[in-house]
């Protein structure tokens, strides 16, 4: 029982310093938030995705490399990004 606690402590702790909520893709837990934002590796530009873009199924959101998931198109602009030429 003791052993079982200390991990549940642990994997809880790892959890928030990975940055809780944040750690887990915003589409697992809010299907509404379905945008991709990604980051060109070339220039560093901030791109978002929409379902219906070219490219969508293959763009992949990176965390580590400062990429995130957006609910709106209002929401990704104002973070500064900028739609995916389609």
């Amino acid at each position: 029982m003791f052993a079982i606690s200390i991990f549940a402590v642990v994997a809880i702790g790892l959890y928030l310093a990975a940055g809780g909520w944040e750690a887990v893709p915003r589409h697992l837990y809010d299907p509404a938030c379905n945008i991709k934002g990604n980051i060109a590796v070339e220039d560093r530009e901030k791109i978002y995705h929409l379902p219906m873009d070219d490219y969508y199924d293959e763009a992949f959101v990176s965390y580590l490399n400062g990429e995130q998931w957006f609910c709106s198109e209002e929401e990704a602009q104002a973070a500064g990004w900028r739609r995916a030429r389609i």
